[in-house]
């Protein structure tokens, strides 16, 4: 950078600003606005061409600079592209949707009927490459989530709580990995 005695410059790694008053070889003096003088190597210096508060005025929208600006430079179109057709697979476990009648059921009966369900979507989505399932399992005392958590730990998948906006506290997404080995 070539610098020259009249130069506004900014101390990089400190809050000085001054004028360049005296250049010898790389060391140059800089007089601050309080008049003090110090010596820095020219690595050390940036040269400011345009004050903060000038630049500030850009942030106005209606500013004929920047609105020249933005007509030279359309955006640019993003090259990733959004799946939209993409398929998930819910699986709502409340019992009362898996069976007609709880009657001659007592809690462990369900609970695996319910696990036994979950399983069974699992293995059809990895065979059939469905890359996330939800499982609604409703909020409760916990038991059915945690087990269904256990059950999900034994395969190739990533599993996290579904969306608070969509499914509420009781979900619990999935995301099953395509090429598993």
């Amino acid at each position: 950078m070539c610098l020259q005695i009249g130069n506004k410059v900014a101390v990089l790694d400190d809050v000085l600003k001054g004028i360049v008053i005296h250049i010898v070889n790389d060391e140059i003096s800089v007089e601050t606005t309080d008049g003090m003088v110090f010596k820095f190597h020219s690595s050390e210096l940036v040269k400011i061409d345009i004050e903060q508060h000038e630049l500030s005025k850009f942030t106005d929208i209606n500013n004929a600079i920047l609105n020249e600006k933005i007509a030279q430079n359309p955006p640019k179109k993003s090259l990733f592209k959004k799946e939209k057709k993409e398929v998930i697979l819910e699986v709502d476990l409340h019992i009362n949707k898996l069976v007609k009648s709880t009657r001659n059921m007592d809690n462990y009966d369900m609970l695996n009927l319910q696990l036994d369900t979950a399983k069974n979507k699992i293995e059809f989505a990895i065979a059939k490459r469905i890359s996330k399932i939800v499982f609604i399992h409703g909020v409760g005392e916990g038991v059915l989530k945690s087990e269904l958590h256990r059950l999900l730990r034994k395969y190739p998948i990533k599993f996290y709580d579904a969306s608070y906006k969509k499914y509420g506290l009781g979900a619990t997404e999935v995301y099953v990995y395509q090429n598993a080995n």
